[in-house]
């Protein structure tokens, strides 16, 4: 393969990897992404194969791993909505690429994940949330998905 060639698949691939960690949330498709870096399907996909596994792959792998970020460290949002934050619409979705990746279900990974954390510093951690406490509240913002903004990205 060319010089110029392989930077430009490089270039594609990282551009890409960008979008997919920018727009995670959103319904994204290859042809979306590629339309947004000025390039086609095609070219993208070959630069995905090139550097990577695959833009599909890129795109769960991130979903996913947002989704144990979430369940391990906001405690007060729920499974359903985690899902729907990372970019699923239906919670029995979400639960069953969570499973086929980590082998759990969310809430048993959550559950687990709190059972082997740490103790907070300055108190026990089984006050964490109840009235009176000083805890922080989440994040990450619950504000519902708009599907007529999903389908045009800004270009990166």
């Amino acid at each position: 393969m060319r010089a110029d060639t392989l930077s430009e698949y490089r270039r594609l691939y990282l551009l890409g990897r960008v979008v997919v960690a920018r727009y995670y949330r959103r319904p994204l498709t290859l042809a979306a992404v590629a339309r947004a870096i000025s390039t086609s399907p095609r070219h993208l996909q070959r630069a995905y194969a090139q550097f990577g596994d695959s833009f599909n792959e890129d795109l769960f792998a991130r979903r996913m791993s947002v989704a144990a970020q979430l369940l391990i460290e906001q405690r007060a949002i729920p499974v359903s909505d985690v899902g729907r934050l990372v970019g699923y619409h239906h919670s029995s979705h979400f639960a069953r690429a969570f499973r086929r990746r980590y082998g759990l279900s969310p809430a048993l990974f959550r559950e687990r994940a709190l059972r082997h954390a740490p103790a907070r510093a300055g108190g026990s951690s089984a006050t964490h949330g109840r009235a009176g406490s000083h805890s922080r509240r989440p994040v990450v913002s619950l504000r519902r998905h708009r599907p007529d903004r999903a389908t045009r990205l800004p270009a990166a």
